[in-house]
């Protein structure tokens, strides 16, 4: 229908804020690190491969093209192409490709991937940091003098050029349990064990909620890892129905919820109970590969269209950075051409959501200043 065609062309062209990524390689490494790049959940070396899942039957179908290679090409042909580039020289490929005019980079993970400047540089956009608040934890520990006040002081001094903060509470104990700030005794009695410990990998408690409620103070975007991961996450304490009681006393701190899958449907009625929950499918779009259109079509049921973000969560590979956009487009269209085709939506109501998912809420919810269409 001529109708579908014109909205295919505006969601292939709107632009995109990434509301949470990582960086992309830098150093050369072998088939092993790109296979193992593809799977979530295992932290092991693949038995099988990595090629053989929805996302590396997606890097075939879409990244494959981008190299100049045949759509479905087989693993060994990507491989080789691939090999034939460096990782700098692949993310300056795939990057620009993804349409993104602004990056949001949590920078706490990884010391072989990009910062948020070599991302920028590399991609031709900006990029703006998220702190993750477990690294300060970590700074914090092995900084001299009251842990408390070194959190504090840290925290402010980053956040100063941020735009946000992130928990990885999911994978340090998950969100069942207090979640209420601890007392200041509290803190000092449970940060003098760690720093004994070394101060290394935080999964106490209180100091855990310690962070999270000197997160709430800034008043800054609180994004929160939800739903799957590797096997440190606990899946079923990940589900953000155990958030309930946080969230009632966030008040208006933004809170995100990332990734979502399998609780995608709990996490857009948590952004419709709450004004201040957003939620957005990163990560699970790109391993759902085919079937991410039922995934966006779950996350467009229940959740004000105001408080669903994008994002790809991109790590590692840059071919994830473009995939996430790439598969975002292709299953935003599909399910909207749906609604469009059916008559239960106008077009320009459809290109009003994709506006308001593509860029708009993230600019509002992260105050950025960027540019509109």
């Amino acid at each position: 229908m001529p109708g579908s065609s014109v909205l295919a062309e505006y969601i292939d062209e709107v632009p995109l804020i990434d509301q949470h990524v990582h960086g992309c390689w830098l150093a050369p490494g072998d088939r092993r690190r790109f296979e193992n790049a593809l799977n979530e959940a295992n932290t092991e070396p693949l038995l099988a491969s990595g090629f053989d899942s929805q996302l590396g039957f997606a890097v075939r179908a879409h990244c494959g093209p981008i190299l100049g290679l045949p759509k479905h090409v087989d693993p060994q042909a990507y491989w080789e192409r691939r090999g034939q580039l460096t990782e700098s020289e692949l993310a300056r490929t795939f990057l620009p490709a993804a349409g993104v005019s602004d990056w949001l980079v949590d920078t706490g993970i990884g010391t072989d991937i990009t910062d948020v400047l070599q991302l920028s540089a590399l991609s031709g956009s900006r990029a703006h940091e998220v702190v993750r608040l477990e690294q300060v934890a970590e700074q914090a520990a092995h900084a001299p003098g009251d842990y408390a006040s070194a959190f504090e002081e840290i925290l402010r001094r980053r956040t100063a050029t941020a735009v946000g903060t992130k928990s990885i509470l999911a994978y340090r104990g998950g969100f069942d349990g207090d979640l209420t700030e601890p007392s200041a005794s509290q803190v000092t009695e449970a940060a003098a064990r760690w720093r004994d410990r070394g101060g290394i990998r935080l999964q106490d408690r209180v100091l855990l909620r310690f962070g999270l409620h000197q997160a709430l103070r800034l008043g800054m975007p609180l994004q929160f890892h939800v739903g799957f991961g590797d096997r440190d996450c606990d899946l079923h304490k990940a589900n953000p129905l155990h958030l309930l009681d946080f969230l009632r006393q966030s008040k208006d701190t933004p809170i995100v919820l990332l990734h979502c899958y399998p609780y995608e449907r709990e996490a857009g009625y948590l952004a419709q109970a709450f004004n201040n929950v957003y939620l957005d499918g990163g990560l699970s779009v790109n391993h759902l590969g085919a079937r991410a259109p039922a995934f966006i079509a779950r996350v467009l049921e229940m959740a004000p269209f105001s408080k669903i973000l994008y994002s790809s969560d991109g790590y590692g590979p840059a071919e994830l950075h473009f995939l996430g956009a790439r598969l975002w487009r292709n299953g935003i269209h599909r399910v909207l051409r749906d609604f469009v085709d059916n008559g239960d939506w106008c077009e320009s109501d459809a290109k009003r959501v994709v506006d308001l998912i593509a860029y708009d809420n993230s600019a509002r919810v992260y105050n950025l200043d960027v540019g509109r269409r």
